[in-house]
């Protein structure tokens, strides 16, 4: 009866223990749940540069919760848990239909229309956005490609957790979706620094062990895992010093490459007009209509093209056009104003605009930010718009002595075979003074002189060399298109970078209270590329000073163009005494920083290689010793408890057994080590063959010693990981 008792209460155990290892299988680790699912939106929200962090937060947490719903509810249904993926995504794209793409819903219900959005959104988001501005506009077919690169990521990272119970793994889809958003825009600074803080904090949830009884009692503890505590500190150490070095100590000065630099948006036409070539048709027909304006302050010209190249024949230009997002950055230091344009004449895609336009509403055009320039495809029919753009306010004495900004993209380009009668007028034209925006002037001042605007009916038309030729040495007549043409020409050959533009010069004619713009308005001007300050507009044929509208930059210009000498007073700039001098010193001071900079990189590399390759190279050794077979695995296991006790502050030396690091050890390391003493007496010395399950057992003590020292405190334990020491062979004992 004894036995049979004995026999009862050990079925009865074993049944509990069965119970108790199957819910410990269909529970739910939620604090590691919440680390995955929380980093990958964390990961998500780092688009913010893109889109707006207020347009990002609603789709990613929404994707963050529901897929925590949904792990819930099948650890309370466990027959739910083979569907769960399937449950995720089809929760998360219902609710990204409800919280991004409503408006193309019946009451609440996906369409045909809904079904697309997702698909462009799935299919072609990434790619609408690379080719906007950003913070691009939040409209579902640019927005809802990182929504559901977040609701891919989660499914995966939760699966992966869930099923294989690996964390490291479960977060590497969050971590490809951050590795994305900074491909898109990087982060850097202070606030690379607290991004990065941020996503490691919340991905160390998913790497806190689970939880494990004390040996002392049914307590239960949750402790960091050392390899969890290593890759925490590690990826924020590497972020924190990748920031520093990348971002603080740039040696180029330029901003980080990104996906969008070399995206354009691409246009549904094969051509478009050159508005260059309409200006002789326009003069033809001067009362003609092309739009009209109401502003909140006078407007002296408005451009349509900025045309940069020349082959001796035509101007063209390489037109970098993006979707306009939400808004733009304005000139710093400048004044906002905003202008509401109808637009009644112009039948190609130009749109009048601003040198430095913030922001448009009532139409959705594609623009170049480096010329202003907006285009409207496909074009509408008399577009109505709302047009916000900022206006530097510079001062003229910053303008007068001000030099040229040789690198300015475009300003130097080609000017096909120059005629060598224009190249000797050129230098005539400046008195020999060097490239700096007082030539420039002067070079305006030569040709507004010297040469005379053409009116009537008979005017002259085209801008290649044999016209411009033709103006410059023969008949001194032209239109702006001339004028305009010839000023870049000669200013790029004395060095002067240089382009052109086509516009319209300020109304002073107002109907209903809006400023009529009409075909006599047109007006080709050229701008000069100035240090400090951009491209700064002239006007050789002096038809936008006519109007009286000059704010801003083109009232400084005209104030500098005022105190410009007489033309028998230019004399060639000297350098100021000791120029070379300083330049030299500068170079030589330039050293040390160059010096410092490499300092900083290889520190910041070893830092890194510090970090990653300590605890990569311990983990390599131990899986290369685990693989070992026979005797080789048993010694494999030995050598690694004693490594790890090495790490751990214990003081080994060559030649001390088993027996002898165990009496060093700690009281919860010392019986793995003294059991796996006997397994190593027994392999070395006992004459039988090393079978497998005795280099199991071997280990299986090794994994005891890790778990008992993974108790210890997270600093003993990250110091013991990030320890190069035993790395090395152990040293010998001292005689």
């Amino acid at each position: 009866m004894t036995a049979g008792l004995a026999a009862d209460r050990r079925g009865r155990t074993a049944g509990l223990a069965a119970d108790r290892r199957k819910g410990e299988r269909n529970g739910l680790d939620r604090l590691a749940v919440a680390g995955v699912l929380g980093s990958t939106a964390v990961a998500g929200l780092l688009f913010a540069p893109v889109f707006g962090l207020l347009a990002l937060l609603v789709p990613v947490l929404l994707v963050g919760a529901l897929a925590y719903a949904c792990a819930e509810l099948c650890a309370r249904w466990p027959k739910a848990v083979p569907y769960r993926p399937l449950l995720v995504l089809a929760a998360g794209i219902l609710g990204l239909i409800e919280a991004v793409a409503f408006p193309t819903t019946l009451a609440g219900l996906p369409t045909g229309e809904t079904l697309a959005v997702l698909a462009r959104g799935a299919t072609e988001g990434w790619l609408l956005t690379l080719q906007s501005t950003w913070p691009a506009r939040p409209v579902p077919d640019q927005l809802l490609f990182v929504p559901l690169a977040v609701l891919l990521a989660s499914t995966v990272g939760l699966e992966v957790l869930l099923r294989l119970r690996k964390p490291f793994l479960a977060l590497l889809p969050g971590l490809l979706v951050a590795a994305l958003s900074q491909a898109y825009q990087a982060w850097s600074g202070l606030a690379g620094a607290g991004a990065a803080v941020l996503y490691a904090a919340v991905a160390a949830l998913a790497l806190w062990n689970r939880p494990r009884r004390q040996r002392n009692g049914p307590k239960l503890s949750r402790q960091p895992s050392a390899a969890g505590t290593w890759l925490v500190a590690s990826t924020v150490v590497a972020l924190l010093a990748g920031a520093a070095v990348f971002g603080t100590l740039d040696p180029a000065g330029r901003d980080p490459v990104q996906l969008a630099d070399r995206q354009v948006a691409p246009l549904s036409q094969r051509a478009i007009s050159n508005p260059l070539d309409q200006i002789g048709t326009r003069l033809s027909q001067p009362g003609s209509e092309v739009f009209r304006y109401r502003g909140d302050a006078p407007v002296d010209r408005w451009r349509l093209a900025v045309l940069d190249g020349f082959d001796g024949a035509n101007w063209s230009t390489d037109l970098r056009l993006r979707r306009l997002g939400q808004r733009l950055d304005g000139a710093s230091g400048g004044t906002a104003h905003a202008a509401d344009v109808q637009v009644t004449g112009l039948s190609g895609p130009w749109l009048p605009s601003q040198p430095v336009p913030t922001g448009v509403t009532g139409v959705d055009p594609l623009i170049d930010q480096t010329a202003g320039v907006l285009l409207l495809d496909p074009p509408g029919r008399s577009p109505r718009y709302r047009l916000t753009w900022s206006s530097p306010d510079i001062d003229a004495a910053r303008l007068e002595g001000a030099s040229v900004d040789a690198k300015a993209a475009g300003g130097l380009g080609e000017l096909g075979e120059v005629p060598p009668a224009v190249e000797q007028l050129a230098q005539e034209a400046v008195r020999g003074l060097r490239p700096t925006f007082q030539s420039a002037l002067q070079l305006e001042r030569f040709l507004s002189t010297n040469y005379q605007v053409a009116v009537g009916t008979d005017l002259p038309t085209g801008h290649g060399w044999p016209q411009l030729q033709r103006f410059l040495l023969d008949t001194r007549w032209g239109t702006s298109e001339q004028f305009a043409a010839a000023y870049v020409a000669l200013a790029r050959l004395t060095g002067i970078p240089a382009r052109l533009a086509v516009g319209f010069a300020g109304s002073s004619e107002v109907d209903g209270g809006y400023r009529v713009v009409r075909n006599r308005d047109v007006l080709a001007w050229p701008e000069v590329a100035v240090a400090g300050v951009g491209w700064v507009p002239l006007d050789p044929t002096a038809a936008a000073v006519k109007t009286g509208q000059q704010t801003g930059l083109a009232k400084a210009t005209a104030q500098a163009r005022q105190q410009l000498p007489p033309q028998q007073q230019l004399q060639p700039p000297q350098l100021p005494p000791g120029h070379q001098e300083a330049d030299g010193a500068s170079a030589a001071s330039g050293s040390p920083v160059r010096w410092s900079l490499a300092a900083a990189i290889v520190v910041g590399l070893l830092l890194a290689g510090w970090l990653c390759g300590v605890p990569l190279a311990k983990r390599i050794r131990a899986r290369r010793r685990r693989r070992s077979a026979g005797a080789d695995g048993v010694i494999g296991a030995w050598a690694e408890a004693r490594d790890r006790l090495r790490s751990d502050g214990v003081g080994y030396r060559v030649g001390m057994t088993p027996r002898d690091l165990a009496e060093l050890a700690g009281e919860g390391e010392r019986e793995p080590i003294t059991r796996l003493g006997k397994v190593v007496d027994m392999a070395l010395w006992s004459g039988v063959p090393v079978t497998d399950g005795a280099v199991r057992r071997a280990w299986h003590e090794v994994g005891e010693l890790r778990r008992s020292l993974a108790t210890r405190p997270w600093p003993a334990r990250l110091r013991a990981a990030l320890d190069p020491r035993t790395l090395l062979p152990p040293a010998r004992r001292r005689s």
